[in-house]
């Protein structure tokens, strides 16, 4: 192989390495739980927050919020574009993520980027003072 040849393939290797180092980095990922199924007893201190409309409380992997006397929401607590915790904001009505700024519906739908993909929702019954969290 002469110089020529050398340089050009060094360049290409350089080339796809910076950017495959670039696509790696902003990649999406999907950091939800599966096989999700846990209860969460509303009389306890650490779920008390759920006892009144705006509050929420993250528990293996998600964030529950109260949005109305009847309605909860359950949805995977990682950010969808680097994986940082979302927190429930209640006079928005929507879940934040501080390290980019990322929006989410209260369905899990993206508002707002970087992130792209959709929080994972989850099924909420409420029986008495207990709320089950399912897949």
């Amino acid at each position: 192989m002469n110089r020529e040849e050398f340089l050009k393939q060094l360049g290409v290797a350089a080339l796809l390495t910076c950017t495959g180092g670039t696509l790696f980095s902003c990649s999406q990922n999907d950091p939800a739980p599966t096989n999700v199924d846990f209860t969460l007893d509303l009389t306890t201190g650490q779920n008390s927050a759920l006892n009144t409309v705006g509050g929420s409380v993250s528990a293996n992997g998600v964030i529950v919020a109260r949005l109305s006397t009847t309605e909860f929401v359950a949805l995977s607590r990682s950010c969808t574009h680097e994986g940082t915790g979302v927190t429930y904001r209640s006079n928005q009505k929507d879940f934040y993520c501080s390290n980019h700024g990322a929006r989410f519906s209260t369905t899990g739908a993206v508002l707002q980027g970087p992130a792209k993909t959709s929080l994972r929702r989850y099924n909420t019954e409420l029986a008495g003072s207990s709320l089950r969290v399912f897949s």
